[in-house]
């Protein structure tokens, strides 16, 4: 089943920009989210935030297990 969504003029040459001759906006914006869903999952999994050096945590374990 199909649904129709408003957009402006304006974003919708903005989604044919990313198409190729003959796609469809359905294909065109599938595209897209899937890119910015990959996107997202990079960001999180490169995201080094609340992260340590290796060295620093395996000098910090050494120094916990040797007592």
């Amino acid at each position: 089943m199909n649904t129709t969504i408003a957009v402006s003029e304006d974003i919708r040459d903005q989604i044919k920009e990313f198409g190729h001759k003959g796609e469809t906006y359905d294909a065109i914006l599938g595209r897209l989210l899937t890119s910015a869903k990959e996107r997202q999952l990079q960001e999180l999994l490169m995201d080094e935030t609340d992260t340590s050096p290796i060295e620093e945590v395996i000098a910090r374990a050494r120094a916990k297990w040797r007592k």
